[in-house]
C-alpha cells in the first residue's frame, strides 16, 4: 500500500506546483463548504466581474480606453439588473401568486382528466391508484400553497439583507472590474516566481470557464427572450414565469429541460385543453429547445470541452449536496474549472522498457 501511494504522489505531484496547486484547490473548497453562505455575495461578484471583463477586454481590443470601457460595461450590468429587479422580478411574482390562486381549479380540472382514465384503459391504470395520485399531488400542492404564503410572511425580514447583497454586489463588480490587476497581482505576490505550470493552468481555466460562463449568460438571455415572445404570441398564460424558468434551465444541460417542460406542459394543457392550440404551443417549445441545443449551443460552445453527461448529474448531485441551490446552478463552470485543471495537470511518464527482439 505504502508502495502505490508513494508511486501516486511520485507521478502526480513531483512538481513543487502541483503540490502548492493542490493545497490551494484543497483550502479553496474547504472556504466554499464551510464558508459559502457567507461569501456568497463575494463569489457572486466575482463571477459577475469574470462575465463582464470579457466585454471589457473586447472593447479594449476595439480601441475603447480601459476607464470608459469598464465604466460603460458596469453602466450596462447596472441597467440590466436594475430592469430585471423592478420590471421581471415584479412581474414573476405576480404570475407566481396567481398561479397560486388558480391552484384549485387546475387541480379540479386534473381530477377531471384522471377520472377517465381507468375506463379509458381499465387494465393499465385503476381507481385507487388514480385516487392515490391525486392525492399525493393536492397534498404536495397545498404544502407548496402553505410554504409561498409563509414565505411571503417570514421573508420580510429579509428584505433587508437582500437590500444590502443588492447594494454590496454591484459595488463589488465594479472595483473587482477597475482593480483587476491590483488584486491578481496581490494573489500573485502569495505564490512561487517561477510558476509556469500555474501560468498554463490558469490560461487554459481561463479559456474554459470564461468561454463557458459567458456563453450560458448569452444563451439564457436568448432562450428566455425567445420562450418569452412565442409564449406572449401564442397566448400562454404565465408566459414571464415560464420564460424564466425555460432561461434557467440551460444552466443545468439535460435535466434542467427535461424538468421545466412537465410546468410547461401543464399549464398549457390546462390553459387550452388537448387541441391544436396546446400541440402548437409544445411544437414551438420543441423548436426553441432545438435550435437551442443543435445550433446556438454550437456557436457559444465552440472553444469549450463538452462534457459527458455522467459527469453533468455526477457534479449537479455533489455540488448541489454540498452548496444547496448555489452548487446546482454552478455545478458546470465547477466541473468545467476541475476538468481544464486536471486537463493541464503534470504528470511524470515512466520512461518505456527496451524493447526485446521478438526473433
Amino acid at each position: 500500500m505504502v508502495r502505490i501511494l508513494r508511486g501516486l504522489a511520485d507521478k502526480y505531484f513531483s512538481d513543487d506546483e502541483a503540490v502548492i496547486l493542490m493545497l490551494l484547490l484543497v483550502v479553496g473548497t474547504l472556504a466554499v463548504v464551510f464558508f459559502g453562505a457567507m461569501l456568497a455575495p463575494v463569489i457572486a461578484s466575482v463571477i459577475v466581474a469574470f462575465i463582464l471583463q470579457g466585454l471589457v477586454s473586447k472593447l479594449m481590443g476595439w480601441g475603447v480606453p480601459e476607464t470608459l470601457a469598464i465604466v460603460g460595461v458596469f453602466l450596462v450590468f447596472m441597467g440590466i439588473l436594475l430592469g430585471f429587479l423592478f420590471g421581471l422580478m415584479p412581474l414573476v411574482w405576480t404570475q407566481v401568486t396567481a398561479l397560486a390562486g388558480e391552484a384549485p381549479r387546475i387541480f379540479r380540472e386534473l381530477q377531471s382528466y384522471m377520472e377517465v382514465l381507468p375506463d379509458q384503459y381499465p387494465n393499465l391504470i385503476s381507481i385507487d391508484a388514480v385516487n392515490t395520485v391525486y392525492h399525493e399531488v393536492t397534498s404536495e400542492a397545498a404544502r407548496m400553497t402553505q410554504w409561498l404564503v409563509s414565505f411571503s410572511l417570514s421573508s420580510i425580514p429579509d428584505l433587508l439583507a437582500v437590500l444590502i447583497y443588492m447594494v454590496l454586489v454591484p459595488i463589488l463588480v465594479f472595483f473587482f472590474l477597475k482593480d483587476r490587476k491590483l488584486l491578481l497581482g496581490a494573489l500573485a505576490r502569495l505564490l512561487p516566481h517561477q510558476r509556469p505550470l500555474m501560468l498554463h493552468i490558469w490560461e487554459e481555466v481561463n479559456l474554459q470557464c470564461a468561454n463557458y460562463v459567458r456563453g450560458k449568460a448569452v444563451e439564457i438571455l436568448i432562450v428566455g427572450g425567445a420562450t418569452y415572445v412565442a409564449f406572449k404570441l401564442l397566448g400562454v398564460p404565465y408566459a414571464a414565469l415560464l420564460s424564466l424558468l425555460v432561461g434557467l434551465s440551460v444552466v443545468i444541460p439535460y435535466i434542467g429541460a427535461a424538468v421545466v417542460t412537465i410546468p410547461v406542459a401543464m399549464i398549457a394543457l390546462f390553459a387550452f385543453g388537448w387541441g391544436s392550440h396546446f400541440i402548437w404551443v409544445m411544437v414551438v417549445y420543441g423548436i426553441i429547445q432545438a435550435l437551442d441545443g443543435n445550433v446556438l449551443v454550437p456557436v457559444l460552445f465552440s472553444e469549450v470541452n463538452n462534457l459527458h453527461p455522467v459527469v453533468i448529474i455526477v457534479a449537479v448531485l455533489f455540488f448541489g449536496g454540498v452548496w444547496g441551490l448555489w452548487g446546482v446552478f454552478f455545478a458546470i463552470p465547477l466541473a468545467t474549472m476541475l476538468k481544464a485543471i486536471f486537463s493541464a495537470w503534470p504528470v511524470k511518464r515512466e520512461p518505456l522498457g527496451p524493447i526485446e527482439d521478438a526473433g
